[in-house]
Order: structure tokens, then sequence, then C-alpha cells
């Protein structure tokens, strides 16, 4: 049966859409049920914000010179403070124009799913949503990939005013000498293990922050030889990080579980073998089972609308 949806109604905290039949049926229906202000009023969000807070305003003091604007921005936020509505327009339009002499901070989402119809993913897109109100970085500088969306999910994201990436980069975006956040929760090793490699130099990974699974938990998990083999570049940065954990919550446990910010102090980059930086070979995971990320040369994933 074939599906014509069209947005008709955008308001601070939600999103309601139409979803027509080939039948003539429709279905009214809201992208953010609850979900909104149930993450707003929890315990979690002030915990995470403030958990990721404090390592950018770490991250952004080691620049040279410290981004000034940034780390006011980021030590006036009232973290247990609702997220009123001169908040949500300040980032939310899309083509927004950037002040000439503000700093803001970039956005990349990797691997979010299909949260049109799965809670955990919508859950962790009203969080990134409300992190670029709170950190008042304009949504159409933040970019968003995942193979697996539906044309409906691209259509509301477009709408949300994020920017949504037409292919799949398989993680291997450069932060162009820009202060970046990588968010991406519950995304292959190989994700993480690309991105690394995109940025393999003291100057590109004092610039980023990855909000992803856990480098610890991976350490802990996955055999020596096979972290090393595999994805060496994790094996590589794991002594010139700094990792905290998000909190977890019994609401929140399945949403963000194994979930910690990561940032790479100068001073630990600066302390690693000075041989470590040469070794800039293109991952290829020939011979790796169990890969966990789509790849540009799998077949094409066919969505419903």
């Amino acid at each position: 049966m074939s599906l014509r949806f069209r947005i008709c109604e955008m308001g601070d905290e939600d999103i309601t859409y139409v979803a027509c039949f080939e039948d003539h049926r429709f279905s009214k229906c809201k992208l953010f049920p609850g979900t909104w202000n149930d993450l707003l009023i929890s315990a979690f969000w002030s915990s995470a914000l403030e958990t990721v807070s404090q390592c950018l305003t770490e991250q952004l003091g080691q620049q040279k010179p410290p981004v000034r604007t940034l780390l006011e921005a980021f030590g006036s936020l009232h973290l247990d403070s609702p997220l009123g509505k001169s908040d949500v327009a300040h980032a939310s339009s899309p083509g927004e124009t950037l002040d000439p002499g503000t700093c803001h901070v970039k956005c990349v989402c990797y691997g979010i799913g299909n949260f049109a119809t799965c809670i955990t993913a919508r859950i962790q897109l009203a969080f990134l949503l409300l992190f670029l109100d709170k950190c008042q970085t304009p949504r159409s500088h933040c970019w968003v990939y995942d193979p697996l969306f539906s044309p409906l999910e691209i259509a509301v994201l477009n709408t949300l005013g994020v920017t949504v990436l037409s292919e799949n980069e398989e993680g291997k975006r450069s932060v162009c000498g820009e202060l970046t956040i990588f968010y991406m929760l519950h995304c292959g090793t190989a994700l993480y293990n690309n991105l690394l490699w995109s940025n393999w130099s003291v100057d590109a990974l004092s610039r980023m922050v990855i909000i992803g699974n856990s480098f610890k938990g991976l350490e802990e998990r996955l055999l020596t030889r096979i972290l090393q083999k595999n994805y060496p570049y994790i094996a590589k940065i794991l002594e010139g990080l700094e990792e905290v954990e998000f909190p977890q919550t019994a609401e929140y446990m399945d949403t963000f579980n194994d979930t910690s910010v990561h940032w790479f102090p100068t001073q630990k980059l600066e302390r690693l073998p000075r041989d470590l930086w040469t070794f800039r070979e293109e991952p290829d995971y020939q011979g790796c089972e169990d890969l966990e990320i789509i790849r540009k040369t799998d077949p094409p994933t066919v969505n419903p609308p």
C-alpha cells in the first residue's frame, strides 16, 4: 500500500504530520508525543547536559586562543531551566545566518535510526535538538545521516532545520579546523575508527568531542589483538583521551546505556609517541566479522515511506 505524507504543523515542542493512504484513509500523528517535555523535566536531562557542558568547556578552553564566546555561553547555561520559546527560536530556523562576531560549535549526528517508529531513536533525537538549542548552535549547522532514514524521516528532519546528508560518509568526515561535536549513539565500532582516521592529528582531534559508545567499554569487551587489528585508531588513541560516562537513570537506561563523552586534551595527545601519527592507512576491514555498519558499497536499503 502506497503512502503519502505532509507536515501540517510545527510547534516549539512537536511536529504534527498527516499520513495519507491510497484508499484515502489518513492518520494524523505527532512525532514527539510526550517525549520532549518528559525529557526536559527529567533528572537525566539536567545531569547529562551538565556532563557534556563540562567536557566542552574543558575542550574549548584548550583552543589557542580560548573560544571565549562559547565558554561564556556554556558557563551561563541554566541547566535546570525549561527551554523557552526564545531558546527554540534562536536555533530552529532553517538557513539561519550566523552572527559574524559569534563562534559556534558544529555538530554531526550519525546512526540515530528510524525515529518515526522507534521510541529510543525518538528520545535520542529529542536530546540532540534540545542540546543544540541550549548551546546556541543553529540547527542548520547540524549534519545528520543514517542510511536507514525513510522519506518521511528525511522530510521531518528538513522541517526541523537540520542538514540531512545525501551520501554515506561511513564516518569519514574531517573537522576541517572547526570545533565539532559528533553525536553517535550505539553506532558500529568501525564508524568511530573511521572518524578518528579522518582526523588523525593533534590539531584535528583536539577540536572534536564524541558523544557515543564508551571507548573504555570497547577496550574491555574486545580482545586486544582484535581491537588493534580491526580498529587500530581506537586502540592507539586510548591513552590520549578523556572519557566521562553519561548519567544512568532507570527511565533512560536503554536509550543512553554505554554512552560517554570523549574529548582529546592537547597535552595528552602531545605526550603520545611521535611515530603514532605517521600511521595513516585507511581502514578497509577485510576479514573483519560483524562490522555493524552499512558501507557505501552495500546494496541500498529499501525503507517504507
